[in-house]
């Protein structure tokens, strides 16, 4: 199985802008903004979610499956164990700060911030866009970033551009519920296209989730790499979960080149 696993694959399709920096008016001068168009989006609320499905790789000229086992709690922890044949092959424990990876195919694991996935696909990804992605969530523009928003029809279109990358969420008003996101890199002529699917209501609050994603992702000199992740079972605060995660003695721990 090619090293770059099933998580990782998933999220190295995560080709958003690195935080642009924030303007800081001068005491002497007004800047006067004009108001921020709405956005019509609704993002899931929630503090525990636990999600069970099989996501569909393909990556670097390789087609494979896994099984995957999901929980979060909101903007503190993501939990992702991937499983191939019923045997657990990596698990990973994501919060704010730190990334830990354990690689049990080869008894590696790492341990350390998410400079470890930026430098795996030179992309500045965060843990807010990693759980929106998961999440289906619209991702607001960083702070003093102009966007735009027109609806079109059953759809509402949002732009922003965030350090040269162009920003797009298609907004299912039906729902309030992104319905796709495309990511443009124009100067390195990569893209990434986000595509969800198959909303089913949850509990509490009949709550529209897509319990399918499609991801696909296009870089230069590269094959495109397509992750399609269906969800089987999908629980909201069903019960407190906790997110183990142990590493064993004799796994050997990546560099952090």
């Amino acid at each position: 199985m090619n090293r770059r696993w099933p998580l990782l694959v998933l999220i190295g399709s995560l080709s958003l802008g690195a935080c642009t920096r924030r303007a800081v008016p001068s005491k002497t001068t007004a800047v006067v903004r004009p108001p921020a168009p709405e956005v019509r989006a609704r993002n899931l609320d929630f503090t525990y979610l636990a999600a069970k499905g099989k996501a569909q790789i393909e990556a670097n000229g390789e087609k494979y499956s896994a099984n995957l086992n999901v929980r979060m709690r909101k903007d503190s922890v993501i939990w992702v164990s991937a499983s191939l044949l019923g045997i657990e092959g990596i698990r990973a424990r994501i919060t704010p700060d730190t990334v830990q990876v354990i690689n049990k195919l080869e008894k590696t694991y790492y341990a350390g911030g998410f400079d470890y996935l930026r430098r795996q696909f030179n992309v500045p990804i965060t843990y807010a866009q990693l759980q929106a992605m998961l999440l289906g969530d619209y991702l607001p523009a960083p702070q003093d970033t102009a966007l735009t928003a027109v609806t079109e029809g059953p759809v509402q279109r949002v732009q922003y551009r965030q350090t040269g990358i162009l920003v797009e969420q298609l907004i299912e008003l039906s729902r309030a519920r992104l319905q796709q996101l495309n990511v443009t890199d124009p100067k390195s002529q990569s893209s990434l296209k986000v595509t969800y699917n198959d909303f089913q209501p949850l509990q509490p609050g009949e709550q529209p989730f897509a319990h399918g994603i499609l991801v696909q992702a296009q870089q230069p000199g590269r094959q495109p790499a397509n992750v399609t992740i269906n969800y089987r079972n999908v629980d909201l605060d069903k019960e407190r979960l906790s997110f183990p995660f142990s590493v064993p003695a004799e796994y050997g721990r990546k560099n952090r080149k």
